[in-house]
């Protein structure tokens, strides 16, 4: 009796332990299944006024609620929607059910049919063909392409266009140290250079709202006044980097630059101030600002395509391929498309502002650069 009494406490300790051990089971084939979100339709590129059908795919929902990218939303199943308003729209679809709620989203273009494309002209620099220089094509369809101005003697890749005082500005980097920037009227005339003694001038942008160009060279985006006094170096410098291009955001008065000794892009205020890596392992040769609809367009010769971004260089998404470099990219707002330079297909692409139906525009080329789209 008294083993038995010194084992009882010892007995029930061990008791408490196991029951204490004990694991809780679960059956999960009792559990909702997990809902998922998303939907079709039968393009990503519409015409104003056109209904369309957005094809409700969602597994294991009960409830949905659209935003259609207007300002406007629906719970509709299967909604049909029409866009009076040409654009880039995102539609998002949000599912939900006893097993969770599900997200998804995906872009659609407006385009304007009416919307005039005879009106604008395409620039771009053609290497040899016979010789150096900067050509012109009109976007009407049919239209063939002209010599603006000769670039013999001469060596770059960038173009910007001043549209506030109807000036192009080219870069020529033929001889290193004596580099150029040049600007000209849009028939050619009036070619003069407006800076010298530049290192090794790339990319170029126009800030005509504050009277400034900015370009890129060797470890520094350098910058002058429109006319070519102010000569600043050393603007903005990263130490051992290498600049290859060069955009301005004229809405938010910011830049954006690569460097491609370490391959990242980069973003700062107007006044130098704040450089910010913003997109790390991309290397390129060129930029766009998509002011209208806040992107940002930049080659990658990482992946061989042409890449889209937001503002910020978040949510970085392939766009289109581009298996030779790309000195040139620029938009026709009048009918969504973007364009872009590919000097190893010697042609100039484009494609909608969402990447569907790329095409070439312009073949047989020698080596197109620098794209810039104005109106006649």
């Amino acid at each position: 009796m008294t083993i038995v009494k010194k084992l009882f406490p010892a007995l029930i300790m061990l008791l408490a332990i196991a029951t204490g051990c004990k694991k809780d089971s679960y059956n999960f084939k009792d559990l909702s299944p997990t809902v998922k979100s998303f939907y079709t339709i039968t393009s990503t590129g519409f015409e104003m006024d056109d209904e369309i059908q957005f094809k409700n795919e969602s597994l294991n929902a009960q409830t949905y609620s659209w935003d259609f990218g207007d300002g406007t939303k629906s719970t509709e199943v299967s909604p049909k929607k029409v866009y009076s308003t040409p654009g880039i729209y995102l539609v998002a679809l949000t599912a939900v059910g006893p097993g969770g709620t599900g997200n998804y989203s995906a872009q659609v273009t407006i385009i304007d049919p009416n919307a005039s494309v005879g009106d604008k002209e395409l620039y771009f620099i053609e290497y040899n063909n016979p010789i150096r220089s900067v050509r012109k094509i009109s976007l009407n369809p049919g239209s063939t392409a002209e010599t603006v101005v000769s670039l013999s003697g001469r060596a770059g890749v960038g173009l910007a266009f001043d549209a506030v005082n109807k000036k192009i500005y080219s870069t020529d980097f033929l001889s290193t140290g004596a580099g150029k920037v040049w600007r000209f009227n849009s028939d050619g005339t009036s070619m003069e250079a407006v800076v010298s003694g530049i290192n090794d001038p790339y990319g170029i942008a126009v800030n005509a709202a504050g009277g400034k160009i900015y370009w890129a060279d060797g470890e520094s985006i350098s910058r002058a006044n429109l006319d070519g006094t102010g000569y600043q170096k050393d603007f903005i410098k990263i130490t051992g980097g290498l600049m290859r291009a060069v955009a301005y955001n004229s809405k938010t008065d910011m830049l954006y630059f690569y460097e491609v000794n370490v391959e990242d892009l980069y973003m700062a205020k107007a006044d130098g101030t704040g450089a910010t890596k913003i997109v790390e392992g991309a290397y390129g040769y060129s930029l766009y600002v998509d002011e209208t609809n806040s992107k940002i367009y930049f080659d990658d010769r990482n992946t061989t395509s042409v890449r889209q971004a937001n503002l910020d260089g978040t949510g970085v998404v392939k766009f289109g391929d581009a298996p030779g470099r790309v000195y040139g990219m620029s938009i026709d707002y009048g009918t969504n498309k973007f364009y872009w330079s590919d000097i190893s297909a010697n042609n100039i692409k484009r494609a909608n502002l969402d990447g569907t139906g790329v095409e070439v525009f312009l073949s047989g080329l020698s080596s197109p650069r620098g794209l810039i789209i104005k109106k006649m």
